[in-house]
C-alpha cells in the first residue's frame, strides 16, 4: 500500500525551459498534470512542451500569441503602454525588456520566430487592462489602447480577448494548445488593501482563486 502511494505521489521528469527562460519560476502542477510557469510583471515566456503559463493581472496587459500550425506559444505581462520620459515612478528593478508593451510585444514576437514560429501563422488573444486602481484609474484603458493599436499596425489576428472591466485576473495559457483560462477575482478587499500596482500583483499571485471561469 505504501508503495502505490508512493508511486502517486511521485513527480515526473520535469521538462527543461527552453534557453533564456530559465530564470522564471516554475514548478510541477499536480491538478493540472504539468509544469506551471508563473510570468510576473515585466517578463515573458515562449514555450513548446505541453505546460501552463500562469499570471494575474490587474490594469496590466498579457498577449497570449500562439503559432497553432507548430504548436508554440507564449505570453508577455507588461505595466505600461509606452515609456512616458525619464520621470515615470516605477521601480527600476523590472527591466525594460518587457516593462513597456511596445517592447514587451517585439521581445516575444522575437522569441517566438527564433523558436521556430511563423508570424503568418500567429494568433492573439489578450487579457487585462482592468480599472482596479482608482490612482491609476487610466493605466488599464491605456494599456488596451496601446495593445489594440500595435496588433493593428502589425496586422496580426486576434481570436479573443477579455479586456477592461474592474476586476483583476488570473490568467492560465498553454503555449502548445494556445487554449486559455481566465478567472475574475473579485474580492474588493485585496484592491483596498494595495497602494500600487506592483504591490497588488505580489499580494494576488498566491491568493486563492475566486470568480467565474471563462475559457478562450
Amino acid at each position: 500500500m505504501d508503495a502505490r502511494r508512493s508511486e502517486r505521489r511521485a513527480i515526473p521528469t520535469l521538462p527543461e525551459a527552453m534557453p533564456g527562460f530559465e530564470h522564471l519560476r516554475r514548478y510541477w502542477d499536480p491538478v493540472q498534470g504539468c509544469m506551471n510557469v508563473k510570468v510576473l510583471p515585466g517578463e515573458f515566456y515562449v514555450g513548446t512542451q505541453e505546460e501552463l503559463v500562469s499570471t494575474v493581472l490587474g490594469s496590466c496587459v498579457a498577449a497570449c500569441i500562439h503559432d497553432p500550425v507548430r504548436g508554440i506559444g507564449g505570453m508577455n505581462h507588461f505595466m505600461l503602454p509606452e515609456p512616458r520620459g525619464a520621470g515615470d515612478n516605477w521601480s527600476s528593478t523590472v527591466g525594460r525588456a518587457a516593462r513597456y508593451g511596445s517592447d514587451a510585444m517585439e521581445h516575444l514576437i522575437n522569441a517566438l520566430l527564433k523558436a521556430g514560429a511563423q508570424r503568418s501563422d500567429f494568433t492573439v488573444k489578450l487579457f487585462g487592462g482592468g480599472r482596479v486602481l482608482a490612482q491609476m484609474s487610466d493605466v488599464g484603458q491605456r494599456n488596451i489602447e496601446f495593445v489594440h493599436r500595435y496588433v493593428a499596425t502589425e496586422k496580426l489576428r486576434v481570436v479573443a480577448e477579455d479586456l477592461g472591466d474592474m476586476y483583476p485576473r488570473q490568467v492560465q495559457f498553454f503555449p502548445q494548445s494556445g487554449k486559455a483560462r481566465v478567472r475574475l477575482l473579485r474580492r474588493s478587499d485585496d484592491v483596498r488593501l494595495v497602494d500600487n500596482e506592483r504591490t497588488y500583483l505580489k499580494q494576488l499571485a498566491n491568493d486563492p482563486i475566486k470568480g467565474e471561469v471563462e475559457l478562450f
